[in-house]
Order: structure tokens, then sequence, then C-alpha cells
């Protein structure tokens, strides 16, 4: 295949069955000690650290922070109540009542989400949290709970058949910060279209209004969260050919080992008991 970052990325390998799941600046919090829906504001500004049962250190005692983008169905998204829904929150809901914990949902831009769990405003990330060597850098990451796949959007009547024909787009729509807007921004060298061919918007769902309305020709984005845009604009379309594949986990500050091997036990637990797999299963419909 031309695009030379899909043989990058599948060298991720998925560790999990889980093919169909994917990735992804308010201020909005709420705390929920049940993992879904949750109203209750909280405030976030320059927690302390405090020591949190088990010998782990969280930002806020007895809570669990999560950072997140809930712009990004069905892994975080708000609700008509005004909290927040999804996998990834009531995975980490799961794993906060593991740990003892409470949890609090800190909604945000995606790259705001990364920034805080790197300077310790947050204990985890989720949000679609592709690992990448460079990542790896400033942050720690969980073991990967998901294998995600980028995938191309685009309008019905499109002349960008396959992702091949992403070389010849005027203009590539991406989410802000995001593993499709790195690969797509990049060198033609290096496998990409670069950075005058690309434009960065705050959510997913700007990008594909953009598409929409004929700025941009195209949108490299999460195959989970592209097939609700395009369920929801029958105008657009995804491409039958993969992007990229790769490997999601949860993102924590870096040298925090005792909450990592906290949140790593924990999830081997919501797998072995199938609370994971039913929290999946709850948003994501076998095809």
């Amino acid at each position: 295949m031309k695009h030379q970052k899909n043989m990058l990325c599948l060298g991720l390998a998925a560790v999990l069955s889980l093919s169909l799941l994917t990735a992804c600046s308010g201020g909005n919090s709420a705390a929920t000690p049940a993992p879904a829906d949750t109203t209750a504001p909280t405030d976030t500004a320059a927690p302390a650290d405090t020591t949190a049962p088990a010998g782990f250190t969280t930002v806020e005692e007895g809570k669990l922070h999560m950072s997140t983008n809930a712009a990004f169905p069905p892994y975080e998204m708000t609700t008509d109540a005004g909290g927040f829904e999804g996998i990834d929150v009531e995975v980490a809901g799961a794993i906060a009542e593991k740990l003892g914990l409470e949890l609090v949902v800190d909604d945000m831009g995606f790259d705001a989400a990364l920034t805080a769990v790197q300077t310790g405003q947050s204990d985890i990330a989720m949000a679609g949290i592709t690992v990448t060597e460079e990542r790896q850098e400033v942050m720690d990451f969980s073991e990967s709970y998901a294998t995600g796949i980028q995938v191309v959007i685009v309008k019905e009547d499109s002349p960008i058949e396959t992702v091949d024909d992403l070389a010849n787009a005027d203009m590539i729509g991406c989410q802000k910060a995001t593993t499709g807007y790195i690969y797509c921004s990049d060198t033609p060298e290096n496998g990409g279209y670069g950075e005058d061919h690309v434009t960065a918007y705050e959510t997913g769902a700007v990008a594909v209004q953009a598409l929409v309305n004929g700025q941009v020709d195209a949108v490299v984005i999460d195959n989970e969260p592209a097939k609700a845009y395009v369920a929801a604009n029958p105008s657009l379309k995804i491409l039958d050919t993969e992007f990229a594949v790769e490997d999601y986990a949860i993102a924590l500050q870096k040298g925090n080992t005792g909450l990592l091997e906290a949140v790593n036990a924990a999830m081997d637990e919501l797998k072995a008991d199938g609370t994971f797999q039913t929290i999946v299963d709850k948003y994501i419909t076998a095809e």
C-alpha cells in the first residue's frame, strides 16, 4: 500500500480480539461512584497530591481523576443531563470501584487531556489514546485494552475511493493532536501528506462537519466514532481500506508506578470476570 504509516501502525499489533474498538477545552468535571451517567460538577484546579488506598498516589484523596475528551462516541460522550457515558467512562468507573475510589471525569480537549496526566492534574487519561514511542517518553501506559482502526470518511460522490487516493486530496481534516493528525501532517517522505494539506480541528465532530460543508475532502479518524458520524450524516461514507491499526491504553503520569500496577491489576480482574466485555457489548454490537 502506498501509505507507509499503515505498515508502521500494524507493528503495534492488537493484543485483544476486540477489533471493533478504537480513539481521543472545556473544564467540566463530574464525580461518579457508578460508571455511567454523572452530573455533579467538581473543582479540579491545582489538586494536592495524596496517598490513596493500597499505597498508590492520586491527585485527590479518595478519588480517581480521569481526563478525557467527551466527544468521541461510543467511548466518551456527554449525556442530555450533562453527565458522561461511554465505554471508557464505564471502564474507568469500574477500575475506580476496584481501587476503592470515586471516579471524577474531567472533560477537556484531547491534547489538554494528555497534558493533564503528564503534569499530574489527572490520575489517568482515557480518550482512545494510542501508545507511541513519543508519548511513552512523557507518559506511562497501562497494558493495551483495545485495538483501534483509523479510517477515512469522504462524501458519497467523492473521487477518493481508497487510502492511496488521499495523496490527491487538497485538504484532509483530523482531530487536533491525534495520531491521525500526526500521520497525515508528516512529510511525504515519511508517508504523510504535509502540514499544508491537513487541517486540525478541536473535535472529530467539527472535522466531520467541515467535510459536510466542503471545507475538506476527507477526514481521518477512528472507526467507531466514524460509524457514529456517518450514521448521522447519510451523505458520507467510510472507505473500505483501513488507514492504520493501533493499540490503545490508559495513560498515567510518568513514574507513578504504584497506580500503574493497581490499574493493570484492576483491568485484569475486569477482563477475567467479564465486566470489561459486558461494558463493550453495551455500546458496540457485533457485526
